[in-house]
């Protein structure tokens, strides 16, 4: 059995789980998967990168540093920089957008300015996913694209911890999700399956449901 048929094994149980409870819910819950593990050093071996899922999880806000106003993009030039000095205006910035992108000739400035707020809240533009090298329509649209699927994988303690979907979305589709992000967290591992303690998935306020592997 592959690992997307043995996660999509989990989220039809997960989904039947969730059916058979009498109490309807008035918002759609995420969609998590959490990856324990054991035997892991977390200052030794730090996973830090994102993943570009197949499926989109949900539309994202994003703005954007840049040299020039641009219609694809919410967009803070250079010469609106100061008008963001004002603590209270720089927290709401940062808390209208889910992700932030930048021309890279901007990044020091941005750094000086927006970084005290930016880099606390794990919104700052970063090299892997957010800097762009030349602000043509091109380059904008591609990366946004790219932003539209992305999530941020990081080990702080040892599990990994993803929303990989929305409660509604297909089975297939948050299998396929599913098997992404494990398949790049289980590459990172110096152990690979010796450092597997447990994997499971859940929506926001469910029971967890166990993947077998």
């Amino acid at each position: 059995m592959t690992t997307k048929e043995n996660f999509l094994k989990a989220f039809e149980e997960l989904k039947k789980q969730e059916d058979e409870k009498k109490e309807q819910r008035s918002f759609k819950q995420s969609v998590d998967l959490i990856i324990n593990l054991k035997d892991y050093d977390i200052k030794r071996t730090t996973i830090n990168t994102f993943v570009l899922l197949p499926h989109k999880i949900k539309e994202k806000k994003i703005a954007g540093f840049l040299e020039k106003k641009s219609n694809l993009v919410d967009t803070i030039t250079k010469v609106e920089f100061d008008d963001f000095k004002d603590k209270k205006k720089m927290k709401q910035l940062v808390k209208s957008y889910d992700f932030f992108i930048a021309s890279a000739k901007l990044m020091p400035s941005i750094a000086a300015t927006f970084g005290r707020v930016l880099g606390p809240a794990s919104k700052m533009p970063s090299p892997q996913l957010g800097v762009l090298m030349a602000e043509d329509e091109n380059s904008i649209k591609t990366l946004i694209k790219k932003i539209e699927t992305a999530v941020k994988i990081r080990t702080k303690e040892p599990t990994v911890k993803v929303s990989i979907g929305k409660q509604g979305d297909k089975p297939e589709d948050l299998a396929e999700n599913a098997a992404v992000v494990f398949n790049e967290v289980f590459k990172n591992l110096p152990r690979n399956r010796e450092n597997l303690k447990s994997i499971l998935v859940k929506y926001t306020m469910s029971k967890p449901v166990k993947v077998k592997l």
